[in-house]
């Protein structure tokens, strides 16, 4: 663990990026509670604790230390590993219109809150911090790549 002081401007993206974290809580947990999918609802859990350790390690750069990404990197491989696998059901034999608004809103989140990281680790000083910032986006992005090839194998989202 690295001890940083952090600008005030990177202590505002840092903020907002906490921000942001607790919103995808909130939509994660909400959405799961709401899916009509056992598959979906599954997903969603997995993805709201790892929008969970994001706040923390958020919180932990707001307090001046910057973690250690190669202990975290393994567990978190091994997650989306499993939930990865567990999404070998194809097609939808119910009426998914609720769990496809719901993908389209969280995919649409996806993408604004990597974006946000990207501007955040732009401003970074500290190479642990871009580092740190950058593990977390692409976790980011994995989720939405998990939404993605979720929705498309529901036929709720045509690449062609």
């Amino acid at each position: 663990m690295t001890t940083i002081n952090l600008s005030q401007k990177e202590r505002m993206l840092l903020e907002d990026q906490k921000s942001h974290e607790e919103i995808c809580i909130q939509k994660y947990t909400n959405y799961a509670s709401q899916a009509q999918d056992p598959e979906l609802k599954n997903l969603l859990n997995t993805y709201a604790q790892e929008e969970k350790q994001h706040y923390n390690t958020i919180n932990q750069i707001l307090s001046g230390q910057v973690p250690n990404m190669n202990q975290q990197q393994g567990q978190q491989q091994q997650n989306q590993q499993n939930q990865m696998s567990s999404q070998t059901t194809r097609g939808a034999g119910m009426d998914n219109s609720n769990d496809a608004s719901i993908c389209n809103d969280l995919l649409m989140t996806e993408k604004y809150v990597s974006g946000t990281y990207d501007t955040a680790i732009f401003e970074c000083s500290d190479t642990n911090l871009r580092d740190t910032l950058n593990h977390i986006q692409k976790e980011e992005q994995k989720h939405g790549e998990g939404i993605f090839k979720y929705m498309e194998s529901k036929g709720m989202y045509n690449v062609k």
